[in-house]
């Protein structure tokens, strides 16, 4: 067989060849994205060990040990001691479950009011998109974060029991983080809806519900994923500045935010930085660790970065 010959069959297997398909197009550049790839590493381990770890703990959240407060990083207590002789590695990883599901949470209900309306508004238009995005433009007006600590302050004056007003805090911050996203969503609904396979769903007589939740929003879910994963990143920062100030989860509850709120005096803050700076690490590691997954996916999922 001639090297011309294999040349051909080469060429034809290599025409009847399938594309890949756009999702394991994006899974490749997001593999060859080193950050992201990174930054999914350390958030898996992260979600890891405060899921795992305190069930291999020697130590019980409502361990109080007063003989052993305040003592700095040792073989027993490899971070140290607060002011009632807990673990401060124990009560970090507690605190990590509660703030990554607050993030979470917070951002699926984001994400499912958010989609929603901004699909009802790209896609019926006139009054309804006019009323939705006027909705929008308040709360995008709102100042959120007093607005927050104000709610916060209501819960506490209503006395609502600690283990319950978590769930009060992840609906309070995903319903008032949906309009970014509901803006973005609606951009793209109005593109889609102009585009051939919609007429098709026309001619095929397919009801309003079906055109756009099995046809419209599928197209808009890289745009989703992205603001999605950002979104968690800003939750967690929102859920622990709430905290820090008292308002948000409260003792004895843990949260990496009130967790640095323990450092509450200068004693504290100087000659115990072990109380601190655990949960202040693990905030910053996390939410830098979220933004580098969510600038890879960015760039994975734009069909611009296509080479």
């Amino acid at each position: 067989m001639s090297a011309k010959t294999v040349t051909i069959e080469t060429n034809q297997k290599a025409a009847i060849r399938p594309e890949a398909s756009p999702w394991r197009i994006a899974v490749r550049r997001f593999n060859q994205n080193r950050l992201a790839l990174a930054g999914l590493v350390i958030l898996i381990l992260m979600v890891v060990i405060c899921i795992f770890g305190p069930m291999v703990s020697p130590y019980h959240l409502d361990d109080y040990k007063l003989s052993d407060k305040n003592l700095s990083p040792n073989a027993q207590y490899w971070l140290g001691t607060d002011k009632f002789g807990r673990d401060i590695l124990l009560r970090t990883m507690l605190a990590g479950r509660i703030s990554l599901t607050v993030g979470l949470v917070a951002t699926f209900i984001s994400v499912a009011i958010g989609a929603t309306l901004g699909a009802l508004a790209g896609f019926y238009r006139r009054s309804v998109d006019t009323i939705i995005m006027r909705v929008a433009d308040i709360f995008m007006a709102l100042p959120t974060l007093p607005l927050l600590i104000i709610l916060g302050a209501v819960l506490s004056d209503l006395k609502v029991d600690p283990s319950k007003r978590i769930y009060f805090l992840m609906l309070i911050i995903g319903a008032l983080s949906w309009t970014s996203l509901s803006r973005l969503v609606r951009g793209q609904i109005l593109t889609l809806r102009e585009q051939e396979f919609m007429q098709a769903t026309e001619a095929l007589g397919l009801r309003d519900r079906r055109k756009i939740f099995r046809h419209l929003l599928p197209n808009t879910i890289p745009t989703i994923i992205v603001t999605a994963t950002l979104g968690v990143a800003g939750a967690i920062i929102t859920e622990s500045a709430l905290s820090y100030l008292g308002i948000g989860v409260v003792p004895p509850t843990p949260s990496w935010g009130n967790m640095i709120s323990a450092a509450n005096n200068l004693i504290d803050f100087r000659k115990r930085p072990w109380i601190w700076v655990p949960p202040g690490m693990c905030i910053l590691i996390t939410v830098v660790a979220i933004n580098l997954i969510g600038d890879g996916l960015r760039d994975a999922l734009d069909p611009k970065m296509k080479k």
